[in-house]
């Protein structure tokens, strides 16, 4: 049983969703403009955040119904956001003690593997490139952006530490 001082509050819970909101919001106001083959992705930023603040099955709910928001606006490749981010959001709530300790490189590392992977997944399960062209995509692009993410993510977590902070709900 907790104590009313080891609670994380309403406050904390408050500030974490507006933080998911704010990345969000990033995700289709900042993301068009800096759009490339090797773009950040807040959604992916967003999902991480929350689910390390959350259990397994609430972290995977979020995932997935965020997945389901990205789908919405890409009709031919629709559930394939909402099965990777509901892994990717599943892992990163499990895993949450080993590597979002207060530690932002290992973060930072966390942050790039779990984009790697969900771009990997993602480019697997929509069928994207053949060949070559698959290759390229999977070994170069892919991790261009999840660096990218990660750099982003490592900057945003030292930025705006409180609304990060660890906890689960």
């Amino acid at each position: 049983m907790r104590s009313a001082s080891q609670s994380p509050g309403i406050g904390s819970a408050l500030r974490a969703w507006l933080g998911f909101a704010l990345l969000i919001v990033a995700q289709f106001s900042v993301r068009p403009l800096i759009a490339g083959r090797a773009a950040a992705d807040f959604a992916v930023i967003a999902v991480l955040f929350s689910a390390v603040r959350m259990r397994p099955g609430y972290a995977a709910l979020t995932g997935f119904l965020t997945g389901l928001a990205l789908d919405a606006l890409a009709p031919g490749s629709f559930g394939a956001s909402a099965i990777v981010l509901t892994l990717v959001a599943f892992g990163a709530s499990w895993l949450k003690a080993v590597f979002f300790a207060d530690h932002v490189a290992l973060t930072g590392l966390f942050v790039f593997g779990a984009k790697w992977l969900f771009d990997i997944a993602m480019t697997l399960l929509t069928g994207v490139g053949a060949g070559v062209s698959l290759l390229v995509s999977l070994l170069v692009w892919a991790p261009l952006s999840a660096a990218l993410t990660a750099i982003i993510a490592v900057l945003l977590l030292v930025l705006f530490r409180p609304l990060y902070r660890p906890h689960s709900l």
